[in-house]
């Protein structure tokens, strides 16, 4: 303990005295190497890509497919319902309680299928994102490599007030993409490797 106080004690009254820090700073800066940053927005790469495209229009139609069927499904519950509210009067008691539970198990059966769409829908979405976004990695490393980067960072614009749009290079990583994997090509699995 002694002696992580006495390491601390020289720390404080080297960086006090003068010129110490400041020109150790700068020295290091004189010294420091140009990084050169390219950034790209990773939804728009993933989304213009001809098979993201491809991709997000085959879950567009899964969408709407399912869309039908819920509207089928809600104006079946709204007919249930309207039939307990005009006819409860004139049925037995037997036969509302009947018509009550189908009501009751259509509606949770409607319920339940919204939120099954709605989990398969995010399923798909992010399987699609996971899929593209994995054989983008060495993509983008490529891009890269080419216009002599050392980094890409994802643009988020919650986050990034702004960045110039000279290095924005997500239509390079989209075209070397879509020339890496063509649209409706077969994509090989890689090759075994061998012993």
């Amino acid at each position: 303990m002694n002696r992580l106080l006495l390491v601390a004690l020289v720390a404080v009254i080297t960086m006090s005295l003068p010129g110490v820090g400041i020109a150790q700073t700068a020295e290091i800066t004189a010294h420091a190497p140009t990084v050169k940053i390219g950034w790209m927005d990773a939804d728009q790469a993933v989304l213009t890509s001809n098979e993201g495209v491809g991709a997000l229009n085959e879950l567009q139609k899964f969408v709407d497919e399912k869309n039908i069927e819920l509207e089928t499904m809600r104006r079946e519950s709204d007919d249930l319902r309207a039939r307990l509210e005009v006819q409860a009067s004139r049925l037995t008691d037997e036969a509302l309680m009947d018509l009550e539970e189908r009501t009751i198990a259509h509606e949770i059966a409607l319920q339940r299928f919204s939120e099954d769409t709605n989990r398969e829908i995010e399923r798909r979405r992010q399987r699609l994102y996971g899929t593209i976004s994995a054989k983008m990695g060495p993509i983008i490393e490529k891009v890269a490599l080419e216009k002599g980067l050392d980094a890409i960072l994802i643009f988020e614009p919650q986050r990034d007030a702004w960045v110039n749009t000279a290095l924005n290079v997500t239509e390079d990583i989209v075209a070397a993409y879509n020339q890496a994997y063509p649209a409706g090509a077969p994509i090989m699995p890689p090759a075994a490797k061998k012993p």
